[in-house]
This record gives structure tokens, C-alpha cells and sequence, in this order.
């Protein structure tokens, strides 16, 4: 560490975007813009459980790594689900809050969370954070959806890996819809086909758009928001923060708009990346059978198959993906504990679990949509 100096930022404003971005490469979830929108937004702040900690590693001038990090009050915006932990240290009399959560923030796609050139600093960045989570006493360090590269190095440092499952789509050169629908099982093409078709019935038309205008994306935050409302889910994200993502990478984003009688009435945000493509969120106004899959699944597919796009990651959980053609993928997290008791029982615990994981995803494949 003697050529390097460490500095923690609490306002991205204050690094510049294009050394930040240099580190992110092409990662538009990782880029400045969009760490910094959440920022901008009120999204990822106190009031909301999110005090940004950014870890980040100087060469005199120049920025040399990076780490997105969070000192969390709550596990609200994670998709990694600790509240059993946090219950745990509660019950026992000893305080979980705050942690420290190396992620972006709502946003559970797999990818570097150590942004640096070489090893060399990822090696230092990881270890600055947890020298950084013993100095300021938090109970825990967490890094969520980390890359295999990212997750070895963990491991390496005494963390602990915990994994998780979600349904990924793999583009094997089709020709087009038709082409993929060719390679799965009957039932699972009928099925396909059935849910299309009763959305063309009801006279619902679909649009793909890249670099959306602010009505458009005005329109997609209020079917999001509507949405999150009706199942009551927590604070996430708002239309200030779609807004400003919408302006500064267009060329990142994908909106497909369903409407009907040429009123909009459904709307789903994706994201795409070299070679990947996201699903993010989504948001309707009606209720029509089919209506969910095609807005965020199917045209999404069919956006994959003509810009040669090679892999479709289609969110957290959801095994109702799997009878749609995606597949199950093991994701992975790391865990340091600073209570050793708790430590040694989560160790056990998170043991069970991957044997647990592993059974569920032979299950999974047991009932591949492919034709065998």
C-alpha cells in the first residue's frame, strides 16, 4: 500500500467520471452515470438505509481502483436476503446494523465489484475494505454478485461464499423467435405460443426503444411505481433517477412500451452491455394473460436474437422463467462476520445451503425446456 493512498467518498461527484469509468469498462450498472444517478435521485441515501462509502485506491493522481460501497442501516435493495442474520444477532442483544455492502444498489446483476487494471489492486482494494470494516466496527462486510474472479479473490481473504440461483437465457445463434421456439420441448413451445397469441388478441402492440425520450421514460417510472405500489413493496427507485439514467447512457437502455388501442399501458426497462442484456424492472396499468411475458421476455428475446446479443439475464429468482427458456446459473456472494460465534454458525449454515443449491439446480435441470 506505500504507493498508494486510500480515500473513502461519500459524494461520486468528487471523482472524475471518466477515471471511474476507465476502471468500469463497458459495465454501464457499474459506470459513473449510474452510481451516481442513484445518488443524484435520493435513491441510494441515508434516509433510505444507503451511506455511499466508496472505497477507492490513488496513484498520486489518478485513480487506480475502485470499490462501490455502502454502509447499510437496513438489507433493504440487496436481492442477497440476510434478515435471518440480522434476527439472529437481534435476539442475541447485539446490533447488526450498520454492515457494510459492497453492490449495486438494485440492481442484482453478477459482474467486478473490484474495478482496478490488475490483481495487484484488486488484491489491495479488498483488503483496504476489510481493514476499513474492523477500524469502524460494523458487523459485517458483504460483496453481492460478484464475478468468479472477484469471488476467488474473497475467498482467498478469509470471506465466506454463499450462492444463490437465477434464470439466464444463452443465445445459441437462432435465426430467429421461431428458430428458438424450434429447440425447446412441445408443451413449452405451445405454451409460448398460446401466451403470444392471446396478447395479440387482445389487441396489444409491442415496441422496442433505444434512447428513450422523458415522456417515454416519464411514462415507464409511473407504471413502475404503480406496480411496486399495488404489491407494496419498499422504496426503490424513482422517476428523477430513470430520468437522469435515460439521459446520460441512452444507448444502454431499452424500454419496451405494450399499448393498447395506441394508449400505453405496460412498459419494461432492460439494460445491454457488450454481448448482455439485463432485465430490470417493469410496471403495467392492465391486466392481460401473457402480458407479463412477452413485455419482459419475449421481445426481449427477440431484441437478443437480432443484435447478436449472446446472453440474457432476466433478474432475480423466478423459476417460472425456466418453462420460457432460460436456464438456471449459480450466483455467488462473500460474507466476512466480525462476531466469531456468529461467523462459525453462518459458515455451517451457508455449508447446508450450497448442498441445498446444488440439489435445486440438478432439479431445475431435470426439467430443461430443451429438447433432450
Amino acid at each position: 500500500m506505500d504507493q498508494y493512498t486510500l480515500k473513502i467518498v461519500e459524494n461520486l461527484a468528487d471523482v472524475s467520471a471518466a477515471d471511474w469509468d476507465k476502471l468500469a469498462k463497458d459495465a454501464p450498472l457499474l459506470s459513473h452515470a449510474y452510481l451516481y444517478a442513484l445518488q443524484q435521485s435520493g435513491c441510494a441515501m441515508p434516509q433510505y438505509g444507503w451511506r455511499a462509502q466508496f472505497l477507492t485506491l490513488w496513484q498520486g493522481e489518478r485513480l487506480a481502483g475502485a470499490m462501490p460501497l455502502y454502509l447499510k442501516m437496513n438489507s433493504y435493495g440487496e436481492h442477497v436476503f440476510d434478515f435471518a442474520w440480522a434476527d439472529a444477532y437481534h435476539r442475541h442483544g447485539l446490533a447488526y446494523y450498520p454492515k457494510l455492502v459492497c453492490t449495486v444498489p438494485f440492481t442484482p446483476v453478477t459482474g467486478s465489484r473490484l474495478l482496478a487494471a490488475s490483481d495487484e489492486v484488486r488484491c489491495l482494494l479488498l483488503s483496504a475494505a476489510l481493514a476499513y470494516a474492523k477500524e469502524t466496527g460494523v458487523s459485517s462486510l458483504h460483496g453481492l454478485f460478484l464475478n468468479q474472479i472477484d469471488a476467488a479473490l474473497a475467498q482467498t481473504q478469509g470471506m465466506m461464499l454463499r450462492q444463490d440461483v437465477q434464470f439466464h437465457w444463452q443465445n445459441a445463434g437462432y435465426r430467429d423467435f421461431d428458430d428458438f421456439l424450434a429447440a425447446l420441448s412441445r408443451d413449452k413451445r405451445k405454451r409460448i405460443q398460446q401466451e403470444r397469441r392471446r396478447v395479440k388478441d387482445a389487441g396489444i402492440e409491442l415496441q422496442c426503444v433505444t434512447c428513450a425520450t422523458p415522456e417515454q421514460w416519464a411514462f415507464f417510472a409511473s407504471c413502475y411505481l404503480h406496480t411496486l405500489q399495488l404489491h407494496n413493496s419498499p422504496h426503490q427507485l424513482n422517476e428523477d433517477f430513470f430520468q437522469r439514467i435515460g439521459a446520460a447512457i441512452p444507448q444502454h437502455t431499452l424500454l419496451v412500451i405494450a399499448s393498447r388501442e395506441g394508449v400505453p399501458i405496460a412498459c419494461a426497462l432492460n439494460y445491454i452491455a457488450d454481448q448482455v442484456m439485463y432485465g430490470r424492472s417493469w410496471g403495467t396499468f392492465e391486466f392481460h394473460s401473457g402480458l407479463h411475458f412477452e413485455t419482459c421476455y419475449y421481445q426481449a428475446i427477440e431484441y437478443c436474437i437480432e443484435h447478436n446479443i449472446k446472453t440474457f439475464e432476466g433478474g432475480a429468482q423466478g423459476e417460472h422463467k425456466l418453462a420460457r427458456g432460460f436456464l438456471p446459473v449459480t450466483t455467488r456472494s462473500a460474507h466476512w462476520l466480525a462476531h466469531p460465534q456468529f461467523a462459525q454458525a453462518v459458515g455451517d449454515y451457508l455449508k447446508r445451503e450450497d448442498d441445498a443449491i446444488a440439489g435445486y439446480v440438478d432439479t431445475l435441470m431435470e426439467r430443461n425446456p430443451f429438447k433432450q
